[in-house]
């Protein structure tokens, strides 16, 4: 369970992170710009205590399709971009692709052990 809970904290800093990039205009906003270092150094982080106890695969999964669903969601809710049909599919696709890779017969969580 703590893998997962390093995971959610992994992508909020993820989506901040690149929500702070599109506010720093090129990084020429110091702010911002701060935002996206200190987001992205902790996504980073806590994606790597995620991978203690959470398969890769599974993991990255997960931290790559909640990350775009939720930064394409705050695209068309703070910045009014494009939304459509195929938007809609897509998000679809990929939280149907984060739920089948969470289905029980999956790897889960576990603790991975280098081979010897």
């Amino acid at each position: 369970m703590k893998g997962y809970v390093m995971l959610a904290i992994s992508i909020i800093s993820e989506v901040c992170g690149t929500t702070m990039l599109k506010i720093s205009d090129g990084f020429s906003n110091p702010l911002p710009s701060f935002g996206v270092v200190v987001s992205f150094a902790s996504a980073f982080y806590f994606l790597s205590i995620c991978l203690k106890t959470v398969a890769l695969s599974l993991a990255y999964a997960i931290w790559a399709g909640i990350g775009t669903a939720l930064t394409a969601l705050i695209g068309i809710l703070i910045w009014n971009e494009p939304f459509s049909f195929l938007t809609v599919v897509g998000l679809i696709f990929i939280i149907g692709g984060v739920v089948l890779l969470n289905m029980p017969n999956n790897q889960g969580e576990k603790v991975l052990h280098p081979s010897s």
